[in-house]
């Protein structure tokens, strides 16, 4: 074990704190505290009292073998907008700034190089500190591990959404969206019905509702890889169902406000296709029962022909 420590400033620290607690693999300990202010001592209240230069920090305790300073900044980015000045969520002050310190000067270059790679993402700039920790006050043992004590209480970071980001393994760059003359000259009139009219097709009169072969359906109007046939299973509706998509932020869900029901449409990303629906199961689970018409069929041994062995290993 390689232990290593850094002092993240990110908004409201509680929620940081459980995220590189419960998120990050390689990380052994962490601890919330008040870092580089200018005072000799301070509490939390103070810091909503009085200007005190310190902001709320996570001092983060990590095993640099199992996920390197690169690598736990990058979890950090996930969690903070980097563009925001002294503001995270609806906390607004000084105190709520971004910022890394660091207290061994050979992780600078790394973290300088990790904040520029960054500001590439941005069109804004990138207003995430980067200095020497000077000073670090630990806080108050109520607030330690606060959302452990407390599961309800306030976090200004979605965790669903950033583990749904963590899962992309589809780049929307490589597929790109055809026009409707395009797609009525290359499309069968059923497959525009579908994807561009929101038509769904009979149940057990399509395609791929019985087809069970191990391969890959893609948005049949971009190639975009969709769904994978180990994820396929027979729900007794007709339809071609899948448990979840290869990547789940290839799949955006609207209200279908035709549907008394509000049933969730599923739409491809970078196509706009529609492609069915998505039903809630038990247990928190998912159903996508998606149109045949939508979808176009790849069997395994045609992936690396197609170009699609890039994701060979998650499917």
């Amino acid at each position: 074990m390689n232990k290593k420590e850094i002092y993240l400033a990110g908004g409201c620290f509680w929620g940081l704190q459980k995220y590189m607690d419960t998120e990050v693999k390689g990380v052994i300990e962490t601890e919330v505290g008040y870092a580089n202010g200018h005072l000799d001592d301070v509490k939390y209240n103070d810091l909503h009292k009085m200007e005190t230069g310190f902001c709320e920090t996570v001092k983060v305790v990590y095993d640099s073998d199992v996920i390197p300073l690169s690598e736990l900044l990058e979890e950090y980015y996930y969690t903070i907008d980097p563009t925001s000045i002294n503001r995270q969520g609806v906390d607004v002050g000084s105190q709520y700034r971004t910022g890394i310190y660091y207290t061994d000067e050979s992780e600078k270059e790394t973290i300088e190089a990790s904040l520029l790679n960054l500001q590439k993402r941005y069109a804004e700039k990138v207003v995430v500190e980067c200095l020497p920790l000077t000073k670090y006050i630990t806080a108050e043992l109520y607030h330690q591990k606060y959302l452990d004590k407390n599961p309800r209480g306030y976090c200004h970071i979605n965790f669903n959404k950033i583990r749904t980001l963590k899962a992309a393994v589809i780049d929307p760059s490589l597929y790109t969206r055809k026009s409707r003359q395009e797609l009525k000259e290359t499309l069968t009139p059923l497959q525009f019905a579908v994807t561009q009219e929101n038509e769904s097709e009979s149940p057990f009169e399509n395609e791929y509702w019985d087809k069970f072969d191990d391969g890959i359906y893609v948005d049949i109007t971009t190639g975009e890889p969709l769904f994978s046939s180990k994820d396929k299973y027979d729900a007794g509706d007709g339809y071609a169902s899948f448990k979840k998509p290869i990547d789940p932020n290839a799949i955006e869900e609207f209200p279908d406000v035709f549907d008394e029901d509000l049933t969730m449409q599923a739409i491809s990303r970078v196509g706009r296709a529609f492609l069915g629906h998505i039903y809630d199961e038990p247990g928190g689970k998912k159903r996508y029962s998606i149109n045949s018409a939508s979808l176009r069929f790849i069997p395994s041994a045609d992936i690396d022909k197609e170009g699609y062995g890039y994701i060979k290993n998650y499917i």
